[in-house]
Formats: C-alpha cells, sequence, structure tokens
C-alpha cells in the first residue's frame, strides 16, 4: 500500500471536530495495514506567519517524490509559497473542512485574503476530500474539477441511540426518556462546540436571557481557551443575565463525559454561523435529540428538517423562539426526537467513514 504523510496544524490530539475527523482517518487507515506519518506543524493558524511557511516547506521538501500528502485544510495557508512548486513532485491531497474564508469575526480584510489564498491553493490539489457537499461546492466553483472532488461525512460514535425517540417512561435500553414532561419543566439543553465567534455561544445566552420563566439547564462542552475573548464575552453575558445557575461552562470534556452528555439531555442547541459540517449535529441525531439549529453553511443538509428547528443565523429573536417552542411543546419535541432518530439511523460509524475516506484517496492520488 502507498505511504502517507498527513500534515495538520499542531497536536493531533486536539478535542475539536476537525481534529477528531482527523484522528479517526489516520488510526482507521493505520488500522487497515497502511503507513500513515503524521507530520504536526507549530504555529498560529490559518493566518501562518513567515516561521509557519518556512517549515511548511521544510516538510514538503523532505518527502520522497511521488509521496501522498495530506493537508488539513487549516494549515493550507501555510503553503501559499511552496505549494506551486512540490505540486508536480507529490501527490497532494487537502483534507478541507470548510473554507476558512467563512470563519466568524475575522474581519473583511482577512476573509478576503483567506479567500485569495485558497482560491489560488485549491486547483493545485491532486484532489480534495471534504465533510459535505456544501464545502464541495466552493472547491468547484474555485476550479477544481468535480472529478478530484470526493465528499465523505464523517462518522458517529455508535449507532443511533432510542432513547429519545419515542415519548415513554425511563426503561431498559431502548427505551426514552420521559418527553411527557410537565410544559418547560427542568429540561436539559446540550451545546458541543469550542467557544469562538463561529459557534454562536454569545446569540444563546442572549436568546435564554429572555426565557426566565422556563425551568432549563444548560450546559455547553467545549474548549474555554482556544478564544479567551469570546469566552471572557460568554461570561459576562451569563452574569449580565442572571443566570450563571444555570448555565454550566464545562470545558472540555472527555469522550465518555461527551457520551453521557448526550445522552443526559433533552434538547441539542447550536446556533453557529456557519459549518462545513456539523459533527456535533451529527452525533445529536445519533442520540435522538431534537435540535435547534441555524441555517448556516451545510447545517441543513446534516440536520433535516424532520429533526430540528432551523433559524436564520444571528437571529436572537427566532432563537429565543425556537427554544420557546421545544421547552414548552412535549409534543414537538417527541416528534422532532423522532426524525432525529431515524436521521441518526443513516448516518455512517466511523468504520464506514474510514473506508470511504480510503477509497477516495486511492481514486484522487491514482
Amino acid at each position: 500500500m502507498r505511504s502517507l504523510a498527513f500534515l495538520v496544524p499542531g497536536p493531533l490530539d486536539q478535542l475539536t471536530g476537525g481534529y477528531v475527523y482527523d484522528r479517526q482517518v489516520v488510526e482507521g487507515l493505520r488500522r487497515q495495514g497502511r503507513e500513515v506519518t503524521v507530520i504536526s506543524l507549530p504555529g498560529a493558524f490559518p493566518m501562518a506567519d513567515a516561521a509557519a511557511k518556512t517549515i511548511a516547506a521544510h516538510a514538503l521538501a523532505a518527502l520522497p517524490d511521488q509521496t501522498a500528502v495530506v493537508i488539513d485544510g487549516l494549515a493550507l495557508p501555510a503553503f501559499f509559497d511552496c505549494l506551486p512548486g512540490q505540486a508536480k513532485r507529490l501527490q497532494l491531497l487537502g483534507f478541507i473542512h470548510h473554507p476558512l474564508s467563512l470563519e466568524t469575526a475575522i474581519g473583511q480584510a482577512q476573509a478576503e485574503s483567506l479567500a485569495a489564498i485558497e482560491a489560488r491553493l485549491w486547483p493545485l490539489l491532486a484532489g480534495a476530500i471534504c465533510p459535505s457537499e456544501f464545502t464541495a461546492r466552493a472547491l468547484r466553483m474555485a476550479g477544481l474539477p468535480a472529478s478530484r472532488v470526493a465528499v465523505v461525512p464523517p462518522g458517529t460514535c455508535g449507532p443511533a441511540l432510542a432513547a429519545h425517540a419515542n415519548p415513554t417512561p425511563h426503561g431498559s435500553a431502548g427505551q426514552a426518556r420521559q418527553t411527557t414532561t410537565p410544559e418547560g419543566v427542568g429540561l436539559k439543553l446540550l451545546t458541543v462546540a469550542t467557544l469562538t465567534p463561529r459557534k454562536g455561544h454569545r446569540l444563546l445566552i442572549e436568546a435564554l436571557a429572555g426565557l426566565h420563566e422556563l425551568d432549563w439547564q444548560l450546559v455547553c462542552a467545549g474548549s474555554l481557551e482556544r478564544d479567551p475573548a469570546t469566552t471572557d464575552s460568554v461570561r459576562q453575558a451569563i452574569a449580565a443575565a442572571g443566570i450563571g445557575d444555570r448555565v454550566t461552562l464545562a470545558g472540555e470534556i472527555s469522550d465518555a463525559q461527551l457520551l453521557q452528555a448526550y445522552r443526559d439531555a433533552d434538547v441539542f442547541v447550536l446556533p453557529s454561523y456557519h459549518e462545513g459540517y456539523g459533527m456535533a449535529y451529527a452525533q445529536a441525531l445519533a442520540h435522538g435529540l431534537p435540535i435547534v439549529a441555524t441555517t448556516a453553511g451545510a447545517i441543513p443538509d446534516t440536520v433535516p428538517d424532520s429533526a430540528g428547528l432551523l433559524i436564520p443565523p444571528g437571529n436572537v429573536a427566532a432563537l429565543r423562539q425556537a427554544l420557546q417552542r421545544l421547552l414548552l411543546e412535549p409534543e414537538l419535541r417527541a416528534q422532532l426526537a423522532q426524525g432525529a432518530f431515524r436521521a441518526g439511523q443513516q448516518l455512517p460509524d466511523w468504520p464506514q467513514t474510514v473506508r470511504q475516506w480510503a477509497n477516495a484517496l486511492d481514486r484522487l492520488v491514482a
């Protein structure tokens, strides 16, 4: 089997959706018997400085001719200077999770710079693998032929659970959480995402601030350290709204704790301003959770109407109304839970995803 170099920005063991996907692919390919070398690139991404570009150039130059190389899309700007000269010597593939220019709160100048970088580099790749048709369209629009773009959705951890699929009392495995609780009583909301502007935590707090009269608790699982300014802003909003006793910023938690959080939740909510796929939504579907999300990016492709309420990104009034409906309407929660459960059953698990990813890799480097 062909050996593979996998270039990622920073350590591979980071707990974000993109890194989880990277790590699952690397580990899955190795289980297939493939030789995979992971090269972790130091520096700040995506806007790489001169030092990061030098390291990136040296990493490519050290690889033998015709090596298959996968570059995580977050690190791609670091290869702006060296990629054109290496494109004919190496089999270069991009693992493009979403267009970097669509990040939130990066400013127009930086967004335009990233868009120009990606538009120049994407067509130089032998191919690209992405998690959604939404991202694939962006690659094709930039000039990468459709035959050189593969869509492989991420996997979910285990089969879909019936824990929220039917309005029946607690019981044995496969039975449901009680979804016919009194209106607005004690419902557990779950958000899973690193605290960054793109994920919409501040908007969620503003929406919940107007729902004081309802009985709910929110758990936010995700790093509090990657973007300290966003974390401070969210904490300030929580304090200003007087809901500190109802919101838990749990930070990064273990895989086992995260799966338990999904099982404990009644509703999943994440009002992102953009997603290239949305692995947290897929995991919520796999657990049969009704979802409140936005229409941004690939979210509508991930979350069907039968599984959630989708509102325009950035619309706090619409977000508050959607949350209010799920808090007050147990029949709607049960209906969406059933839709989520059905959708979750159709999602691939990680072994399926790795097989599809490996097939795409082999086709693109052939």
